[in-house]
């Protein structure tokens, strides 16, 4: 059982929550941000990792797919850093943030019909840190482990070739 934590990179064509982010991110949407942490990981060693564990997992095993820990302040200095756009700097306490998500829902649900900018589940997790070590995947799978800076610049390369950041 492989089990991928924060997936990020290009062709994320819906996009997943790890693309709207970094989408989001590209088109000034995110004006603030919440304490919390994710564990990145390029969506291409995930892939790789899937084969990897078909091929060399052990059965009833669990490997995490995972790489870097980052507090979602970081994770925006880094898009800031290889887009040259500016990180969000105003934090906002986690209550704001989930009452600020069920304002959006209500509104994205009876007026817009619209999915919501700030799913509440998003907010939810948001309230742990979700950091995670991918130790066992790289000692007994060989998982690679590309930069996180890697993993968002192909991101954001591929959205803006895409035509996902129109205008900008």
């Amino acid at each position: 059982v492989v089990n991928p934590t924060f997936p990020v990179g290009p062709w994320d064509v819906k996009p997943t929550p790890s693309g709207r982010l970094v989408l989001d991110f590209l088109l000034g949407r995110i004006p603030t941000y919440v304490a919390t942490g994710m564990n990145l990981v390029d969506v291409e060693d995930v892939a790789e990792g899937h084969i990897l564990a078909m091929e060399k997992g052990r059965p009833g095993e669990r490997y995490v797919l995972a790489n870097r820990n980052l507090t979602l302040k970081e994770v925006f200095e880094v898009l800031a850093g290889v887009t040259g756009l500016k990180a969000p700097r105003i934090r906002i306490p986690h209550s704001l943030a989930l009452l600020m998500a069920y304002a959006n829902e209500y509104l994205s649900n009876y007026v817009t019909r619209r999915a919501p900018r700030i799913p509440v589940a998003g907010v939810r997790h948001a309230g742990n840190y979700m950091f995670y070590r991918s130790d066992k995947a790289v000692r007994e799978l060989g998982i690679p482990q590309t930069p996180v800076e890697t993993a968002l610049t192909d991101a954001a390369r591929w959205f803006e070739d895409y035509g996902y950041i129109s205008g900008r």
